[in-house]
């Protein structure tokens, strides 16, 4: 398949997934009689939005390009989309239209010193950056002793980067390592599925998903889904292998490094005065601890 028919499909299949998502009830439409399909019919979509059914029925076979904001907005409103997923509409729409050149294979971009002075600089929260495909490409001491199973994993790159992603799905000990697994599983696929609208022409992301799909049942499962999601915050609950169970809040935030590519500073920090925060200042101290050379009466 070229990139062309992948890139409809991807259009049609997300536009088919949030269809199906809603019930005449939800859209104020009356039902009477058997459905065969779930959700919305085609012409229901079209009704909502303003538009002719062979409109919005060309418009779900993946044909988008041209198609104009204001339309683009009406579907997003009839289809219920929340933020996230109308700015994912919004990047199919402009991935698709006829570029004036052949894009450039994108090339990662190093994090400036700066950044990594920030993150050495955050001692009593896990900080670190991830780029669009959940490489993990800079952090700080606590991030790596937070993420240690990660880190040490099979999974991480020729560099030692570890991917979130990989790591969730190719390596059985992430289940044992995240609590709540099939959560966070559902939230990176679903970053990855932006990134994908974000960047479809970035060759290292469609190697991860063609791996991903390739070795996993579980994220063939959760792409088909085609759910998406821009930025993430919560709680995360970590079975940690030297302090036991933590329970952090994390937030993510947009990193402005390069206009070319997607940066977020992650923070994992502890409610103050819990048990998770007495654990996560125990491996605090345990990774500011240098590790002591030996004597030198031994080395002889």
């Amino acid at each position: 398949m070229d990139d062309r028919s992948d890139h409809r499909a991807q259009i049609r299949d997300f536009l088919a997934s949030r269809r199906a998502k809603i019930t005449p009830e939800q859209a104020g439409l009356p039902t009477s009689g058997r459905r065969r399909v779930p959700g919305l019919r085609r012409e229901e979509v079209a009704v909502l939005a303003g538009v002719s059914t062979e409109w919005y029925t060309r418009l779900e076979k993946g044909h988008i390009s041209g198609v104009s904001e204001d339309v683009l907005t009406a579907v997003a409103n009839a289809l219920q989309l929340d933020e996230d997923e109308r700015t994912y509409l919004f990047d199919l729409a402009r991935a698709a239209r006829p570029a004036p050149r052949a894009p450039s294979r994108r090339r990662d971009v190093e994090v400036p010193p700066r950044i990594q002075w920030l993150l050495g600089s955050i001692t009593m929260s896990a900080a670190f950056v991830r780029n669009g495909r959940l490489d993990v490409i800079a952090h700080n001491a606590l991030a790596r002793a937070l993420h240690a199973p990660m880190f040490d994993s099979r999974t991480t790159d020729k560099r030692g980067r570890p991917n979130f992603a990989r790591y969730h799905f190719l390596d059985p000990g992430s289940q044992d390592f995240f609590v709540d697994w099939d959560a966070g599983a559902a939230v990176t696929v679903a970053l990855l599925r932006a990134e994908a609208g974000r960047e479809p022409h970035d060759r290292a992301l469609r190697e991860l998903i063609g791996e991903l799909s390739t070795l996993s049942a579980d994220f063939r499962t959760m792409w088909a889904a085609h759910d998406v999601r821009i930025r993430h915050e919560g709680i995360k609950r970590l079975q940690h292998p030297e302090v036991g169970l933590l329970e952090l809040t994390y937030q993510s935030l947009g990193l402005p490094v390069s206009h070319r590519t997607v940066h977020d500073l992650s923070l994992y920090t502890a409610e103050p005065g819990s048990t998770s925060e007495e654990r996560l200042k125990l491996l605090a101290s345990l990774a500011a601890t240098p590790v002591q050379a030996e004597p030198t009466d031994r080395l002889h």
